[in-house]
């Protein structure tokens, strides 16, 4: 019987996790719970293929013996395994991770949201932005139908006014006292620089209103009072004056290591005999004394203007090879020694040249002389254009604190008419500006202005000089003038 039991094929018995058998035929044994994961618990042993049937306490019937194999026989159930409620912990007590998971899913949430107001916020400023702009649109196009277009030239002019830095420099002759004056624009709107020379012979406004020539200015009323008159004549607004002697001329070439200039004359050395001291070509090389020479050299029976253009070519070379930086720059200044000027410290002086010299280095920069007649007074029209360009935007706007200017033309064919009306217009506290004789006499005066917002002054100062209102009219003016009279022969003979 036994060899009959021991020839079938044992079970083999596994437990689960609750200590209950789970009989697999054949499985093979695994070293964790299927279930959990976890390791068995104590294993009971296995019979052997000898070993008998496990004894019992209590002797069995025979017969209960004979009939139940020994394969059939349950062992007894192994114990349940020691699981703690801690091993578990990860269900009851809360995570950290799972706790910044929700505070991230929350804020990108509202973060969501706050964008999309935004959005809509945008979306409602835009659309309140393209509801002004169409209003302001019908209503600049109602006012230009209402207005007739009678102050286009006003809207122009304030719309051309940008930003300019003007410095004067004379250059003054330590033999003989002749000087030489130039304006030196930085006009950073359009990114150009210009060296705009002034003939001697300008004529300008003298201490106490009396008329004098710009080179007598700069002997008698110094660069102060030279710098006011030319505010006053040009409309400029000067930031301050540069006295350039001619052997601090010489210094500041020799500093910037010479300059390289294309000269239309040959310059005689100061005694007979000596040789050239500059030789007429293109790209001459000047030290310091060779480059006064020049720039002060006048032939015999020539005029200021050949000897000015030559200053201002001397000038702009003096700019191209000065530094860019305006630190570096000031240190060139400095090292001159000069006495400076109040109304510009070195270091203002610097940082103008050196804005200078960096349109000169790229080629926006140019040198131009301002038209001037044989009377002193500005040349018409192609003055105003250069007055204009170059210092169009500073002039408008430097005038509008200023007395008004009035520019006067004398066409009674009285020459002392002009010198009447200088000394009235004088006392209206009002800024005379000669314009010089007409060629021919004119029967009827005007007075003219070419901004609407000038028409008043124009009725005052025909009011002032005696005219009637029928000479009040829109017309052309000078550009450095705010009300241009023109005297004919109905002039009233009591101012003369």
């Amino acid at each position: 019987m036994n060899d009959r039991q021991d020839s079938r094929p044992r079970q083999q018995v596994r437990y689960d996790a609750y200590g209950r058998p789970v009989y697999r035929p054949d499985a093979p044994e695994r070293a964790y719970d299927d279930r959990y994961g976890q390791p068995p618990g104590p294993r009971r042993p296995e019979p052997g293929p000898a070993s008998a049937p496990a004894p019992v306490s209590a002797p069995a019937p025979a017969s209960a013996s004979a009939s139940a194999p020994a394969s059939a026989q349950i062992p007894e159930p192994r114990p349940a395994p020691d699981y703690r409620t801690e091993q578990f912990s990860f269900v009851e007590e809360p995570d950290e991770e799972s706790q910044d998971v929700i505070d991230w899913l929350t804020f990108s949430q509202s973060r969501a949201e706050r964008r999309g107001e935004r959005r809509r916020r945008s979306r409602k400023r835009v659309r309140a932005l393209a509801a002004t702009l169409g209003l302001a649109l019908v209503g600049g196009v109602t006012w230009l139908l209402l207005s007739g277009g009678d102050d286009k030239r006003d809207g122009a002019a304030a719309g051309a006014v940008r930003e300019r830095n003007v410095i004067v420099v004379h250059l003054r002759q330590t033999r003989g006292g002749d000087s030489s004056t130039a304006l030196l624009v930085d006009d950073e709107g359009a990114h150009k620089g210009t060296t705009l020379l002034l003939p001697d012979s300008l004529a300008v406004s003298g201490e106490g209103g009396g008329a004098t020539t710009l080179g007598r200015s700069v002997l008698d009323e110094g660069t102060g009072g030279t710098r006011d008159a030319l505010n006053t004549l040009l409309g400029t607004d000067i930031k301050g004056s540069w006295r350039l002697d001619t052997p601090y001329l010489e210094n500041l070439v020799e500093l910037v290591g010479g300059v390289t200039v294309d000269t239309d004359t040959a310059v005689p050395g100061p005694r007979p005999g000596d040789r050239l001291l500059v030789t007429p070509g293109e790209g001459q090389s000047l030290g310091g004394r060779a480059a006064v020479a020049y720039a002060t050299y006048r032939a015999a029976g020539e005029g200021r203007t050949p000897q000015l253009a030559r200053f201002g070519r001397v000038m702009q070379a003096v700019l191209r090879k000065m530094s860019g930086d305006p630190r570096a720059a000031t240190t060139t200044v400095e090292a001159l020694a000069q006495i400076p000027d109040p109304s510009l410290s070195p270091e203002q002086l610097g940082a103008s040249l050196a804005r200078l010299a960096t349109k000169a280095k790229a080629g926006s920069y140019e040198t131009t002389v301002l038209p001037v007649r044989a009377d002193g007074t500005l040349g018409g029209r192609a003055a105003d254009t250069l007055i204009e360009e170059v210092l169009g935007g500073a002039a408008r706007d430097a005038a509008r604190n200023a007395p008004p200017r009035v520019s006067v033309k004398n066409a009674t064919g009285d020459g002392g008419a002009a010198e009447a009306a200088r000394v009235t217009l004088a006392n209206g506290g009002y800024t005379f500006i000669g314009a010089g004789s007409a060629r021919a006499p004119e029967a009827a005066s005007a007075v003219l202005y070419a901004q609407g917002s000038r028409a008043a002054e124009a009725g005052e100062v025909a009011r002032t000089l005696g005219l009637p209102e029928r000479a009040v009219r829109r017309g052309e003016i000078p550009a450095h003038a705010d009300v241009a009279v023109v005297l004919g022969r109905d002039y009233p003979p009591r101012t003369r």
